[in-house]
């Protein structure tokens, strides 16, 4: 399935790629930096990539980290995964976090996330005087097992 987003190139985003899919089977877009900027260890920018879009009304757009950024240098998206609107119309910035020991550069026309397309289900709230009974409760954090020093 496939869907149409109206996609606009910014003065700053020229010559760039647009968004794309590495593989057939590929859930996310790799988006690129549309400029230079160098991440110091614990370092935040929000990376520009020369580009605003028209979502559709009841769809998202989710942008996610690239796993080999985060894996071979700590480079994620601190916000995972961030919500682009429907109704936004500003440029997409992935806003990235070096959490790795090292500087991290980001070049012109670098990879730097994923963009995944999500249909959007709103919920309306229903106040009840009490909620219905589980097995499981009111337990939450590590109450259904896992690692044994949670």
């Amino acid at each position: 399935m496939s869907i149409s987003v109206a996609l606009q190139r910014l003065p700053h985003g020229a010559g760039l790629p647009l968004p794309a899919y590495a593989t057939s089977g590929a859930a996310g877009m790799d988006v690129v930096s549309a400029e230079d900027v160098t991440l110091a260890p614990g370092g935040r920018h929000a990376v520009a990539t020369g580009l605003a879009m028209a979502i559709p009304q009841g769809y998202e757009i989710q942008v996610r980290p690239r796993s080999g950024l985060a894996l071979k240098h700590g480079i994620t998206v601190p916000n995972t995964p961030g919500t682009i609107d429907s109704d936004y119309r500003g440029e997409l910035k992935v806003i990235l976090i070096n959490h790795g020991t090292d500087p991290f550069v980001v070049q012109r026309g670098d990879r730097v996330a994923q963009l995944v397309l999500a249909p959007v289900v709103q919920a309306t709230w229903d106040e009840v005087a009490e909620l219905d009974a589980t097995s499981r409760g009111t337990g939450g954090f590590g109450s259904t097992g896992g690692h044994a020093r949670l």
